[in-house]
């Protein structure tokens, strides 16, 4: 693993996944929002771990492709220089957000935090915003036409029932 991979890991997802949830935990321990964690035998315990394990996969995934494929990482200071069209990129153009979506999700389920679960839908929005106001606009700069025509054609959250490809009209 190179080095601005393992900073891009430590920075990105530790903020978002472990940081962030970690702090919320600590300051809502004692309080009527204190964690409640599911048991151990509990439907809650199996749906967060399926959550997380759905989620751990798209990441390892999507930032796989960003290094083979794209030639960079997830972080913005060593962004990929490539467009990745692959794998979940051809149905929707935010998949490693959904990844770490659903890590959230199954991590506030496992731990019985309503604080995680806001973080949950504070993460989303704030990416929303960053997305829109910073991301697109630097990855039409830096990709051209062939972003725009990708983003034309592939919805930022909600998935395309079909897979598809640069280059295809429609």
């Amino acid at each position: 693993m190179n080095a601005e991979l393992i900073k891009a890991i430590v920075i990105l997802p530790g903020t978002a996944l472990v940081y962030v949830p970690g702090a919320l935990l600590w300051i809502a321990a004692g309080t009527s929002a204190d964690m409640v964690p599911a048991e151990i035998t509990g439907t809650r315990l199996w749906i967060g771990l399926v959550a997380v394990v759905i989620g751990l996969a798209i990441a390892v995934w999507t930032v796989r492709l960003f290094l083979t494929v794209g030639k960079g990482t997830p972080a913005p200071w060593a962004p990929p220089r490539r467009l990745v069209v692959r794998g979940p990129y051809r149905y929707v153009r935010n998949p490693m957000i959904t990844g770490v979506l659903f890590m959230l999700a199954g991590e506030s389920l496992i731990l019985g935090s309503w604080p995680v679960a806001g973080w949950m839908l504070g993460f989303f929005l704030l990416n929303s915003l960053y997305f829109v106001l910073v991301e697109e606009p630097g990855l039409e700069r830096r990709l051209g036409e062939d972003y725009r025509h990708y983003k034309a054609n592939v919805p930022r959250w909600i998935p395309r029932l079909t897979p598809w490809e640069l280059g295809q009209e429609e």
